[in-house]
């Protein structure tokens, strides 16, 4: 089978190797799409703090359950799945106390382990999650981004009768926007630069998408949601100016979620997040709850994520994608790579 592996910044090559074998517990995948997310940008650029070269990328990843181990009740021979790349320890306190997804020694696949950038990937059946009869592929792949999105909303609490605002219009941001309306916010605005996202998140149904250079973003709050302004920001960028305009824009007493991946350390404002006594609170990845329910969301259409793809290429042209996002940051959301047809 052909395995494609980033020898360094930039460079992909593809090596034919061995089908893996599976264990008793242990599940094959065979590898339909695979989707290029941010942190998969940071490596291809080689500014990903945690990964080191060789690496086999692919952690978005949806397929066909190919083979199961012998002691493997919990899915079938055919079955549309994707997987949760985490491994993690078992020992820390962080896993000890139902808080795996911040383990200690915490690998993810694609990253400090290896991943699924191959035609056929083995993982323990306990990683797996399924999707519905009549799921596909390309929906599978969308999972762990949308996970990503409804763990960031757990962090901040349940959104029903709430009014978000989301900071940065990518792929993330507009699933989390979305994850945000599907739960039972009142209202959402998202914000970008970029007109072509700011359209997308119109076509998914969000309630207000604002460019801050074209726009009073603090007259749009207002007239959106009124004198109380949002009850929660989420920082969907990694940037110090998004970062620091929510903390700017914050209600005294109400909630950030640092959802971006921050390339360097910002300038954050500490006087005004204590004088205005505002929540400013991380979310990292997921947790299984957090993938069944994005599979939920994903299936029964309440999120939506074929406006979401951008562009299709081969696995062969795997180095393709990169190039096309780098060339066009301003229209590229999901980018997905076809593996097996």
């Amino acid at each position: 089978m052909r395995q494609a592996i980033m020898t360094s910044p930039g460079q992909i090559e593809f090596n034919e190797v061995q089908k893996p074998e599976i264990g008793p517990h242990d599940v094959l995948i065979e590898v339909n799409r695979i989707g290029v997310c941010g942190s998969d940008l940071h490596v291809y650029h080689g500014k990903h703090p945690y990964t080191s070269y060789p690496v086999i990328q692919g952690h978005e990843v949806g397929g066909r359950i190919a083979a199961v181990g012998a002691q493997v009740r919990s899915t079938n021979v055919g079955d549309i799945a994707t997987f949760m790349p985490q491994i993690t320890c078992g020992r820390c306190y962080q896993c000890r106390h139902g808080m795996e997804h911040l383990c200690e020694n915490l690998k993810v696949m694609g990253f400090q382990a290896p991943g699924a950038s191959q035609e056929y990937f083995s993982v323990p059946a306990a990683a797996i999650v399924t999707l519905p009869k009549g799921a596909t592929p390309e929906q599978a792949a969308f999972i762990e981004p949308v996970a990503v999105a409804v763990h960031a909303m757990r962090r901040a609490g349940a959104p029903n009768n709430k009014h978000i605002l989301v900071l940065g219009g990518g792929t993330i941001g507009n699933l989390t926007a979305q994850v945000a309306k599907a739960l039972g916010a009142t209202k959402v605005i998202i914000t970008d630069l970029s007109n072509y996202k700011l359209q997308l998140a119109r076509e998914c149904g969000i309630d207000v998408a604002a460019s801050p250079t074209d726009t009073d973003l603090e007259q749009t709050i207002a007239t959106t949601f009124g004198p109380d302004r949002a009850d929660t920001i989420f920082e969907c960028v990694g940037a110090e100016a998004t970062i620091g305009q929510a903390i700017d824009l914050a209600r005294k007493g109400s909630t950030v979620i640092v959802v971006g991946v921050f390339g360097s350390s910002p300038r954050v404002d500490f006087g005004l997040i204590q004088d205005h006594e505002l929540n400013v609170l991380g979310t990292l990845m997921y947790q299984r709850q957090d993938f069944e329910l994005a599979v939920e969301l994903v299936t029964s259409g309440r999120v939506k994520t074929v406006p979401l793809v951008t562009n299709h290429f081969d696995f062969g042209n795997y180095l393709a994608a990169y190039q096309t996002i780098e060339a066009n940051p301003d229209r590229s959301m999901k980018v997905m790579i076809n593996v097996n047809p």
